[in-house]
């Protein structure tokens, strides 16, 4: 962890696994046309996990920050495919 992170502030860790994290990332793109890259990925898989335990009139709010792009040779989109 940085030095500069305040732990204070974070109301809570969702942990993902690396199988996760793609997974989410091939279905962003096959199902919202989303193309982003692993972190992305997990970060919206736990923005899933999260929602499911919200009431239904809930909003959760998870921002992308890393474009695909650099992905599209890897394992990523090799394994299952699209």
């Amino acid at each position: 962890m940085p030095d500069n992170l305040d732990r204070a502030l974070i109301d809570e860790i969702v942990p993902v696994g690396d199988d996760e994290a793609a997974t989410m990332t091939r279905r962003l793109a096959r199902e919202e046309g989303i193309l982003c890259g692993i972190s992305a990925g997990a970060a919206a898989a736990a923005a899933v996990a999260i929602a499911a335990r919200m009431p239904a009139d809930a909003v959760v709010l998870c921002i992308l920050c890393d474009a695909g792009e650099r992905y599209l040779t890897t394992e990523v989109f090799d394994r299952g495919g699209l």
